[in-house]
């Protein structure tokens, strides 16, 4: 019989840990190695066996070629590693991983585990999600639900916090990901308010900024460039590593690497130091790219720093002083450390499982989703209908229509993203409503749902409300976004937004004139030469009318004259329409918009 246990996984991009509950307490599960946590590196070796974890990471000096590391950033994308002729998927890796973690649960508990909690960045979009659900799968693991980090952190951090009010801040830097999530907290209730954060800054990009430099001392110093030296690049690796992690410790770190490569010369070997003010030089552009985030989820959950009650630090790169230092200058106050910033992400998932499980019954876990989920609607317009950092599970119904008369197919095209216009916007994807009546454009009200689960994972339905056709369709994760797309989403959305919304308001503007012309060409074929009606409101509307094809005759593009003929045709018609109801004379009208024809109703 299989165990009803549920373990909780921290899938890390450099180390990964694994935990379970036990007493009403989330211990930590240590590897057959001795080790509380366990490097997310697989290798292979020459004879073709499958190496994971401490004796991966071991061998990856003398077989860098055959070794993986940092597969995390490649979820949810078309990357594949090729070892001995066959393609793995970074899904396939990271099972691999998966099944260690497993295997070490089992031995510990002393029976058959089926069941998980895996977490992932807060930042993670649907195909990474869908990605990391897949990789369990693989494992042999029953996923229970995909949980973000900081939100697990929280968990771990607020369990015997009892009924304290307060508002975090977690922020989680860690080997390939950084996250903020801001949560409130009270009477047992852990609430996320805002999320962000940018899947392509960790503490690899520490390192890298480390071998960088020493590559640069060396190829000073002896000539030679080791670029394109493996095992010399994956000595490096871990010697800047270790550095990185002294300079935490320590004011300077001495950098011993002896018979590193060799020329006609001999042998090359490198003797060098570093100071931590040369290291907080190096990647102070790091940390300040940090600072970003923060500051968006502060924005977005209208909080100013003053309000945050405790800043908890995640991830082993916030052991970096000058991001302590940072986080103190920002918030004014010391940052928590009193949990382990390693393992608080497995310990919040065990604790999240047990919540699954029926275990822990005092606690609710509100999270929310990262990227805006809509649709495109008339002249490429991203309609959104669920904002970023809305509660999840949520499931939110907006309506549409035609925008062609006769117009029996409808295509529901599903983006991910915050600008206003579709195409800048991530593609999910695409499927159609066939079979439609035949009637005019706008009488249609087709009906798009949006339904997220409690996993951030997407399903969308589209439905004809008149014949009751209706479409559905899971985001797949071949759709998964590129590797710098989701941290481009929020700054392209900053600096373009004003650019964004002049365009919208143009094609808005464009469309609303086609509208008004069918329109206007209806009134003037209708009530030309009716005598109840005075026939200088005819007139009205065809001069604005002649007026407002002109200027479109003259361009494809949009002018800002556009807008002002537009409300010049718009008052005409409201005018012979007062004509029409007042027995032939209407006083002068106000201006009045109609609705816009983005083709939406809201």
């Amino acid at each position: 019989m299989a165990s009803e246990k549920v373990i909780g996984i921290d899938l890390g991009t450099t180390y990964s840990c694994v935990s379970v509950m036990e007493g009403g307490k989330p211990q930590v599960i240590i590897s057959a190695e001795g080790a509380r946590t366990t490097p997310s590196v697989v290798g292979f070796s020459r004879s073709g066996d499958r190496i994971v974890g401490h004796l991966a990471k071991r061998q990856a000096v003398t077989n860098p070629s055959r070794t993986i590391q940092s597969i995390k950033r490649e979820m949810g994308s078309n990357y594949r590693v090729t070892i001995d002729n066959i393609s793995y998927s970074p899904e396939q890796i990271s099972a691999m991983i998966l099944q260690k973690l497993k295997a070490d649960a089992e031995a510990y508990l002393g029976e058959e585990v089926t069941k998980a909690v895996v977490t992932c960045p807060a930042y993670f979009n649907d195909a990474q999600r869908q990605a990391t659900r897949d990789a369990g799968q693989i494992a042999g693991l029953e996923v229970l639900r995909i949980i973000n980090e900081p939100t697990a952190s929280a968990l771990a951090y607020g369990l015997d916090k009892g009924n304290e009010e307060s508002t975090i801040l977690v922020y989680d830097l860690g080997g390939g990901t950084f996250d903020v999530s801001i949560l409130s907290i009270a009477e047992g209730v852990f609430e996320v308010k805002a999320t962000s954060g940018n899947n392509r800054l960790g503490g690899d990009d520490f390192d890298q900024i480390l071998i960088d430099w020493l590559k640069a001392e060396f190829l000073k110093e002896q000539g030679i460039d080791l670029s394109n030296d493996l095992m010399a690049i994956q000595r490096l690796k871990e010697a800047m590593e270790k550095t990185k992690i002294e300079l935490s410790q320590a004011m300077v770190s001495e950098i011993h690497l002896p018979f590193l490569t060799a020329d006609a010369g001999g042998p090359k070997h490198i003797e060098t130091s570093i100071s931590r003010s040369k290291f907080n030089e190096l990647t102070t552009h790091l940390v300040e790219a940090t600072m970003g985030p923060v500051q968006e989820a502060l924005k977005d959950a209208s909080l100013s720093p003053e309000q945050i009650d405790h800043v908890v630090l995640v991830g082993g790169s916030t052991r970096i002083p000058a991001v302590q230092d940072a986080i103190k200058r920002f918030f004014q106050k010391d940052p928590v450390k009193s949990i382990n910033p390693d393992e608080a992400v497995a310990l919040g998932a065990a604790i999240h499982g047990s919540i699954l499980a029926g275990e822990v019954q005092e606690v609710l876990l509100l999270d929310v989703t990262p990227l805006s989920l809509g649709i495109e609607t008339a002249g490429g317009i991203f309609t959104k209908v669920i904002e970023r950092n809305t509660t999840i599970p949520t499931s939110r119904t907006m309506p549409f229509t035609t925008t062609e008369d006769g117009q029996t197919t409808v295509e529901v095209h599903v983006l991910q993203g915050e600008r206003e216009l579709a195409k800048y916007n991530k593609s999910l994807a695409r499927f159609f409503l066939e079979g439609i009546p035949r009637v005019p454009r706008g009488v249609p009200k087709i009906e798009v749902t949006f339904d997220i689960d409690a996993d951030g994972i997407v399903h969308v339905t589209g439905k004809d409300a008149g014949s009751g056709i209706k479409q559905s369709i899971t985001i797949k994760r071949a759709s998964g976004l590129s590797r710098e797309e989701v941290e481009q989403m929020e700054r392209e959305a900053d600096e373009y937004a004003k650019q964004d919304r002049e365009q919208k308001e143009m094609i808005n503007a464009k469309i609303k004139a086609e509208t008004l012309i069918l329109e206007a060409e209806r009134a003037l074929s209708k009530y030309s030469g009716f005598d109840a009606i005075d026939p200088k409101y005819v007139e009205h509307v065809k001069i604005a009318l002649e007026s407002l094809r002109e200027l479109i005759g003259k361009t494809d593009e949009t002018s800002p004259e556009l807008k002002s003929l537009v409300a010049g045709l718009d008052v005409a018609l409201l005018d012979l329409g007062k004509a029409i109801y007042t027995g032939g004379h209407a006083e002068k009208s106000e201006h009045s918009e109609t609705a816009d024809s983005i083709h939406a109703e809201t």
